[in-house]
């Protein structure tokens, strides 16, 4: 993504930096699991707790002989940790850390957006109470129909958004599961409790059946959930789009004082925020084939 475009808490939490700190939270957790477990000393946890730590720089130059990202990160995680770094990464693939911590940061990216998507529901129901006689004309193929009302069509967008929310909060549920099932699904070298205890500390529900991997038909359905809610927000910025027209002039998207639209034409007043909207909405649109393609 593009610098300008990037919400900065959700550039975040796409990070680099933030990825190997999921991963190393999913270790530290299945560590504590262990430990009740007795598997595991409880004063190793708690110095590797206090010692763990990693660098991405480290990491990346580790990958360049390793060929390989989790071996990598466990070599760098294991020069801070010392002598107790024989039971980091005990029992676990590398699957089990990777689909666990996605989990956990597709978690927060969806709370963010449910987030963001409620503050726009209630500015939708604010503006549409507030012009419900606001009398506008009504277009049909885009041709002059009957009259309706500004109101009216925001109550539209308002009732759809629910529904896309609605759609979001159910992938939440589906997407919030991790697995610590080793290298087929098989949890030959690491109890049941164990992987559920793991998730009970990172907030996640366990896959009930796993293979190497968490199914790709969870993920898939979470990247369906956001086109629809794109499409829909694609929506109300093409039709803001067409009424900000100099020759329709019917509403128009804010403009800061200090704002420009043009280098040569002092006048412009550009749909910016919408033409914005249209197209990173296709961006999340064009990923839908790819996973579905994922998941066989």
């Amino acid at each position: 993504m593009i610098s300008r475009y990037v919400y900065p808490e959700m550039g975040q939490l796409w990070s680099e930096e933030e990825k190997y700190a999921s991963w190393l939270k999913v270790e530290v957790a299945a560590c504590k699991a262990w430990a009740e477990k007795g598997k595991i000393p409880e004063e190793a946890v708690r110095r590797i707790e206090k010692k763990a730590r990693f660098s991405v720089e480290q990491i990346e130059e580790y990958e360049k002989e390793t060929r390989h990202d989790v071996i990598a990160f466990i070599q760098c995680v294991s020069l801070y940790i010392g002598e107790d770094a024989r039971y980091f990464h005990f029992g676990l693939t590398s699957s089990d850390i990777l689909d666990t911590s996605l989990a956990l940061r597709m978690k927060k990216g969806l709370d963010i957006i449910i987030g963001e998507g409620q503050n726009l529901l209630r500015i939708l129901e604010k503006r549409a109470i507030q012009h419900k006689n606001t009398i506008m004309l009504g277009r049909t193929h885009g041709i002059h129909a009957e009259p309706t009302t500004f109101g009216l069509k925001l109550l539209l967008y308002y009732e759809e958004l629910k529904r896309n929310l609605q759609r979001l909060r159910y992938a939440l549920h589906v997407i919030s599961v991790g697995k610590l099932a080793g290298a087929v699904g098989t949890l030959s070298h690491l109890p049941p409790d164990v992987e559920e205890k793991t998730m009970d500390f990172l907030g996640l529900k366990v896959e009930p059946v796993s293979s190497q991997i968490v199914q790709r038909d969870r993920h898939a359905e979470v990247v369906c959930a956001l086109a629809l809610m794109a499409s829909g927000l694609e929506k109300i910025a093409t039709e803001i789009r067409n009424l900000q027209r100099s020759d329709i002039n019917e509403v128009r998207e804010p403009f800061m004082s200090r704002q420009k639209g043009s280098s040569a034409m002092p006048h412009k007043k550009n749909p910016i925020i919408c033409e914005r909207i249209c197209g990173l909405s296709r961006l999340v649109r064009s990923q839908v084939p790819a996973a579905l393609e994922n998941i066989p």
